[in-house]
């Protein structure tokens, strides 16, 4: 593997037999990372969320299969 820093990005030259689920799944974490960098939550306020909108796909849910 070989990491290269240009002035506007980053690029990593990888081996061409890796399967593209494992490139997706990495490019998965690395947005993930870019994308959290800044946050402020904390990890009380992202379960209070999690749990609010699980809440809500339950209660659609029920609603879509009339329980």
């Amino acid at each position: 593997m070989i990491i290269q820093r240009t002035a506007d990005e980053v690029i990593f030259r990888l081996s061409g037999k890796m399967s593209i689920d494992e490139l997706q799944d990495m490019a998965d974490l690395l947005t993930h990372r870019t994308l959290t960098a800044t946050s402020k939550a904390t990890q009380k306020e992202v379960d209070a969320l999690v749990k609010e909108v699980k809440k809500g796909r339950w209660e659609s849910t029920k609603a879509k299969l009339g329980l």
